[in-house]
């Protein structure tokens, strides 16, 4: 290539970056969906208070199989749940109250009251969240259970 070609090519090539840099991000707002906001668990217990110390957000992706029961269990604090596949029928053990959540439905969990979720006939996929402490297990199984997870 001669001094001259090589030149006009150099010159081309500067002359077109700017051109072919990206753009910059223009400043908007996002939309956001509330999947769920409530001051009460799914069955209707008042939240009271979060527990003493330090904050710590746990999130979690649950697995369940099809046609599968957890174990009974508590949870120690407020936790809040996003069924993103399948479904989860929620159970009581007290009450027996149980109310069916399906993917795309979010819900809060009961604090201190025995429960259980229950897949359906696919498996289930969760998305939890949950707002503990440093150190705290984010579920207590029930006497003679398995884990929760």
């Amino acid at each position: 290539m001669s001094k001259f070609a090589f030149a006009v090519f150099t010159t081309a090539c500067l002359a077109i970056t700017p051109a072919l840099a990206q753009k910059p991000h223009t400043t908007s707002s996002a939309h956001a969906d509330v999947l769920v906001k409530s001051s009460t668990s799914w069955n209707g217990k008042p939240y009271t208070t979060y527990p003493a110390g330090q904050p710590q957000l746990t999130m979690l992706r649950m697995s369940i199989p099809a046609n599968t029961a957890l174990p009974w269990h508590t949870h120690p604090f407020p936790n809040s749940v996003y069924v993103l596949q399948g479904q989860l029928t929620i159970e009581d053990k007290a009450s027996g109250k149980k109310q069916v959540f399906h993917a795309g439905e979010g819900f809060t969990e009961s604090v201190d009251d025995v429960h259980r979720g229950v897949s359906g006939s696919t498996p289930t996929v969760l998305i939890i969240t949950y707002s503990g402490t440093p150190g705290a297990a984010t579920f207590k199984a029930e006497p003679g259970q398995k884990p929760e997870y």
